[in-house]
């Protein structure tokens, strides 16, 4: 038997008929049914419904993509209709086809239409506005969009309600918070409460004295990445935190080791990140450098690798000394915490597979992993594989799969696709 919210046969709050009217095929099971006909009253909404309603323009009848309906009972037996931010929901309450998630790393207008239907999230930083769109005349044609509001502000209207939009803020070392709380709430203005999600990134090593190192001269910093001083280290956790007292969203970024999520949940955020594609051929290549070694016994395999360690910010400058019996060492513990050699981690996933057991047992009910930075041809097909392991089959509802709409698009496609649509094309050829 179907019931919904219209089977209660209860009275409309007055002048709010035609927003319930947009829920009243909202689905009951018997319990429900049974507990609201003995106490209802009357149907309404809240104020936030109406909000979400007017702020996105919705059509008659309807409710928006990116809301879960929830029913609220009043002391006076008023049942009235929520909507709460969930992307994992299509328009009028109507769950998306998976549970897991997909987002875009593009703030290229182009690229981000034909894919848009598809998506709940989208992520972009400086790079990718900047270097990847804006500055770059093969993506930004004819130089139509001017600046980062330009653009954000159409990639806004193209995605619609449904999809949230996590943007990084141009300058996380700015140590006035309100500038940081201005830059927000633009922001918000562009996008809506409802849609917007600040990145943050952790900070590490870089602060907002030493900063300046990254944008001149040879551009390396004058520190190792482990030498780190707390308040700066927690720099981006306290900036999550005072964003989230102000009511924002964080997705707090770069995460490249489990080791960062413990304490990146402590910051409340939305969203964590496991990037995989640096940190996966980085790994590949030490491991070729001490499979050389291993193999040859030759003390220049390893200042190879200490000249690598200086390239990819393990080292810095200063380490052009630092003992070969350190740096085979070093490399050594790399590969074995991150599994490189057996099953947890050859395909370059253990971080994904630490963060969802830690998500799995954090009290975040609502936090979601983004998997994102992939490349080649076995990235995605490896992160398909993990999510359909019994082990993190319940965990799909917390995965969002991000990259740039051209490399997931490579995954739509197959040899036999071609094979049959020469087939299929050829036998329907000259019919009507």
């Amino acid at each position: 038997m179907k019931i919904n919210l219209k089977s209660l046969g209860l009275e409309t709050v007055r002048g709010e008929e035609s927003l319930v009217e947009r829920i009243l095929d909202m689905p009951l099971d018997q319990e429900e049914y049974q507990q609201l006909k003995s106490i209802g009253t009357y149907i309404g909404v809240t104020d936030q419904f109406k909000d979400v309603t007017e702020t996105f323009q919705v059509p008659e009848g309807e409710t928006p993509a990116g809301f879960k309906r929830e029913l609220v009972l009043e002391k006076d037996g008023v049942i009235r209709a929520d909507l709460v931010r969930d992307i994992s929901y299509d328009k009028n309450g109507i769950l998306r086809p998976t549970r897991v998630l997909f987002s875009a790393d593009s703030a290229n207008p182009y690229e981000v239409a034909p894919i848009s239907p598809l998506l709940s999230n989208l992520t972009c930083n400086p790079g990718i506005i900047y270097d990847l769109f804006l500055n770059n005349p093969k993506a930004n044609v004819g130089n139509v969009y001017k600046n980062r509001d330009e653009v954000m502000a159409e990639i806004g209207k193209i995605l619609g309600p449904g999809c949230d939009i996590s943007v990084e803020l141009n300058n996380p070392f700015e140590e006035d918070f309100n500038k940081i709380l201005e830059e927000a709430e633009k922001f918000k203005e562009m996008f809506s409460k409802y849609r917007v999600v600040i990145k943050v990134p952790h900070t590490g090593a870089v602060t907002p004295q030493n900063v300046g190192q990254l944008l001149t001269g040879s551009k390396k910093l004058d520190k190792r990445f482990d030498q780190t001083e707390t308040e700066h280290a927690l720099r981006g956790h306290n900036l999550a935190l005072k964003l989230h007292e102000h009511g924002y969203r964080v997705n707090f970024t770069l995460m490249f080791e489990p080791f960062q999520t413990l304490m990146a949940l402590q910051a409340r955020p939305y969203f964590i990140n496991t990037f995989l594609r640096h940190r996966l051929v980085q790994s590949q290549t030490i491991l070729n450098y001490l499979h050389m070694y291993d193999a040859s016994g030759d003390s220049a395999v390893l200042e190879q690798l200490r000249d690598y360690f200086i390239s990819c910010d393990y080292y810095t400058e200063a380490d052009k000394g630092i003992s070969l019996e350190e740096v085979l060492r070093f490399g050594r513990d790399l590969i074995t915490y991150r599994h490189f050699e057996d099953s947890q981690g050859s395909d370059g996933l253990d971080g994904m597979r630490h963060n969802l057991r830690v998500l799995k047992n954090c009290n975040m009910k609502d936090t979601r992993l983004i998997v994102c930075s992939m490349e080649g041809p076995y990235n995605y097909p490896d992160i398909d594989k993990l999510l359909a392991e019994p082990e993190f089959q319940d965990m799909n509802h917390k995965v969002v799969i991000t990259a740039e709409p051209q490399y997931l698009a490579r995954f739509t496609s197959t040899n036999q696709v071609i094979s049959y649509q020469r087939r299929f094309m050829n036998a329907a050829k000259g019919q009507s």
